[in-house]
């Protein structure tokens, strides 16, 4: 549902409503770069300033200004000229562009705590995601965090029943873990070693998402995953890497999807077998 009706807005409420959540957006997405890159590290978010990963320098405040700063240095270090990531500008952009997408698909002015939780997950989505692409490892204190997203948008909010977020938790996340530990019997015998098809932070992450939005969305987000995995792993197989790959990315990818147009997708997978009536 597009909440941006033209009954209730004009053109110029549009353009205030897009440019704040693009400021937010981009803002959290630096944040978020912090995130990505010092906690696998164990570093402090907040003692250090933002500094150089080459020289060490510290990055003045003009230098920080989310995507524009990086383009109008050209991606270098103003110090040392020493080459910056194009992650940044790309994590900076994504939020901003996941938090338009919120506030275009999410009826915010009807469940304005539900568009701020939503915008907060598909954050916490992200620092999941590419932590886990560079580390493997999803944390459990984000699964938490996420937990506790759900707990709150179960308290604060009814778009969904208790019912379909416990459904919505168990549905993917046991299947997952089944499959996980069914896999470990096989590889104990075959390779000597117990190594899970799916690992556990994987299914735990099923299972905090699925508590948050219900099981519709929940069953759409692990087929884009499961999907979207699979696209790319035999993308990489036949360029010759290796075939295991970080499953938490895509899983994010598909919680985002399932949870902006979910229902709409099961609704139209389900209409395919149903028959009109004579």
């Amino acid at each position: 549902m597009i909440f941006l009706d033209s009954r209730f807005l004009d053109v110029r409420a549009y353009l205030i409503a897009y440019l704040i959540t693009s400021f937010f957006g981009l803002c959290i997405g630096s944040f978020l770069n912090v995130c990505i890159y010092r906690i696998p590290k164990g570093e402090s978010l907040v003692k250090r300033s933002s500094h150089c990963m080459t020289c060490g320098t510290k990055i003045r405040f003009y230098d920080l200004v989310p995507v524009f700063s990086w383009l109008f240095l050209k991606g270098k270090c103003r110090g040392c000229g020493e080459k910056i990531s194009g992650r940044y500008p790309l994590v900076e952009s994504l939020n901003c562009v996941l938090y338009l997408l919120v506030l275009t698909f999410v009826d915010v002015f009807t469940y304005p705590v539900h568009g701020l939780i939503t915008a907060i997950s598909f954050s916490l989505l992200i620092v999941i995601g590419f932590i886990d692409y560079d580390t493997m490892e999803i944390y459990g204190s984000h699964l938490v965090m996420l937990a506790v997203l759900a707990v709150l948008s179960a308290i604060f909010t009814d778009v969904l029943t208790i019912p379909e977020r416990l459904i919505g938790a168990v549905c993917i996340s046991v299947p997952f873990f089944i499959i996980g530990e069914v896999s470990t019997i096989y590889t104990k015998k075959k390779y000597g070693e117990r190594i899970r098809g799916i690992e556990l932070g994987d299914t735990l992450l099923m299972l905090c998402a699925g508590l948050l939005i219900g099981t519709k969305c929940i069953v759409a987000s692990a087929f884009i995953g499961i999907f979207t995995a699979a696209v790319v792993g035999v993308i990489g197989k036949i360029r010759g890497k290796e075939s295991k790959i970080s499953f938490g990315p895509y899983l994010a990818i598909g919680i985002v999807f399932g949870t902006l147009w979910g229902n709409q997708i099961i609704d139209w997978y389900m209409s395919l077998f149903t028959y009109p009536q004579v």
